[in-house]
């Protein structure tokens, strides 16, 4: 009698867990992801068709996701993370490995997701400095490490953090062939973006057989940035990667980067050098016009 009891018990229970994922609070989202190794988060809202089918796929292969992963699968709803990982509005899947996020952008397919999440456990995007770069890349030198599509970003950019999740995303579908990257504009990456004449953020190069090409596309999804690392580049105009910088031309482009960064410094310059002119000029005449009276005493 108690085995049946216990039984039942466990199959209501199951019935009640698989019918719908954990719901969670942004707060209790943001402590798993934190705590946590794996994390899956379904983001969604009430009264959303699109949602509950995405749900429903997910739900089907919760159980292998805990399995492979030890990995915690949850919903939020109506979540203010969500602007964080991705552009578009609910349903959204992440894909959180060590708190490092992946937007999921592949078809309606639990299959597909469960291939997706256990073939990229480890973040694909590889952190370049200006000393590893040209090491890693060889870029100047032909690109015998393979093609390098790199994301130059700062950390005050809020595009630049929103970026984040698609850019993993970008990496997970083309790893097989592309190297993908990004650098700090501003400190571990400043002379390499001289370099480029990289001066907004965040910018977008691909770079392949000694040659670059700057992606212009204004579209940040990752459908175009696949698109044009696989073969839309070459519609792009093409530039000859140029060779490593001396420390005076890099010490000479970052004085002009400066100039054209903030033009009031020319500005200040400008009228600085005109005052002395002037100053020098009233100078030189008020000496010439007292040399005559002298003569004349």
């Amino acid at each position: 009698m108690l085995r049946i009891l216990l039984f039942s018990l466990l199959t209501i229970s199951s019935g009640v867990f698989g019918s719908s994922l954990e719901l969670v609070s942004d707060d209790d989202l943001l402590n798993h992801i934190k705590n946590e190794n794996f994390v899956v988060a379904l983001f969604t809202k009430k009264d959303c068709d699109a949602c509950e089918n995405m749900e429903n796929e997910l739900i089907q292969v919760r159980e292998d996701l805990v399995d492979s992963l030890s990995a915690w699968v949850v919903k939020v709803v109506n979540s203010q993370l969500l602007r964080l990982y991705s552009p578009n509005k609910e349903p959204a899947l992440v894909y959180f490995r060590n708190g490092n996020p992946l937007l999921y952008d592949g078809p309606l397919d639990g299959e597909e997701i469960l291939r997706t999440f256990i073939d990229n456990q480890k973040p694909i995007v590889k952190e370049l400095t200006d000393e590893t770069f040209e090491h890693l890349t060889q870029a100047s030198s032909g690109a015998t490490t393979g093609d390098w599509f790199i994301m130059f970003y700062s950390a005050d950019c809020i595009e630049c953090q929103r970026m984040g999740a698609r850019w993993e995303a970008v990496g997970s579908k083309i790893k097989q062939r592309v190297n993908v990257a990004r650098m700090n504009k501003h400190t571990t990456g400043a002379s390499t973006a001289r370099r480029f004449n990289v001066f907004e953020v965040p910018e977008f190069i691909f770079f392949r057989q000694g040659k670059m090409y700057r992606y212009q596309i204004p579209k940040y999804d990752v459908n175009s940035f696949v698109s044009f690392a696989r073969d839309w580049y070459r519609n792009a105009r093409i530039e000859k990667v140029p060779v490593p910088q001396s420390p005076f031309d890099d010490f000479t482009q970052m004085i002009a980067n400066a100039l054209r960064e903030n033009p009031w410094i020319m500005k200040l310059g400008s009228i600085t050098i005109g005052v002395v002119v002037i100053v020098s000029v009233a100078s030189k005449l008020r000496r010439k016009a007292e040399v005559p009276q002298k003569k004349a005493k």
